[in-house]
């Protein structure tokens, strides 16, 4: 029993060395500055240190990794999350999207920061400086709704809301 143990424990050491040799791409893209939000939206200063603070290394295109990025498996994952990140909404994309695509994802910032889903916690837990605080969260979410009110008065509701 001991040399199946001492076997299979070589075989899993084995497998964890060559893992590391097969790493996925970094998230680091050039950003058209045409695409990214700050292009048609204001974003004071204060949103956007809460922005690169808790949102920006999942939703962009140019993540900022930690150290422990540089060890498989936990390299797959942290890409699995940025993948999902960037699908969800992607602040250097965000003026690509048809308006009523942009209205709803500000909607979705509202939603998801004001029941606490995000940041993510298996994200703020080890990044803890990215956990928002009370006004962090209605800073926020106040100015998602200023983005929400100049969509509203520059452009036709109905090119903004589904209709039911």
């Amino acid at each position: 029993m001991k040399k199946i143990l001492k076997y299979l424990g070589y075989i899993m050491l084995v497998v964890l060395v060559v893992i590391q040799f097969f790493r996925p791409k970094a998230n680091a893209n050039p950003v058209i500055a045409s695409h990214s939000m700050q292009a048609n939206f204001a974003i004071p200063s204060n949103v956007n240190l809460i922005l690169q603070k808790a949102c920006v290394d999942c939703h962009s295109n140019n993540t900022i990794y930690p150290w422990y990025s540089n060890v498989q498996p936990l390299a797959w994952w942290l890409d699995n999350h940025v993948k999902d990140g960037k699908k969800h909404i992607n602040f250097d994309e965000f003026s690509s999207y048809k308006l009523r695509k942009q209205y709803h994802k500000l909607e979705e910032i509202i939603e998801q920061v004001e029941a606490n889903e995000m940041p993510l916690s298996s994200y703020s837990v080890i990044h803890t400086n990215a956990k928002l605080s009370n006004s962090e969260k209605l800073e926020l979410v106040n100015w998602a709704k200023a983005c929400m009110d100049s969509m509203k008065s520059n452009y036709p509701i109905d090119s903004l809301v589904r209709k039911k």
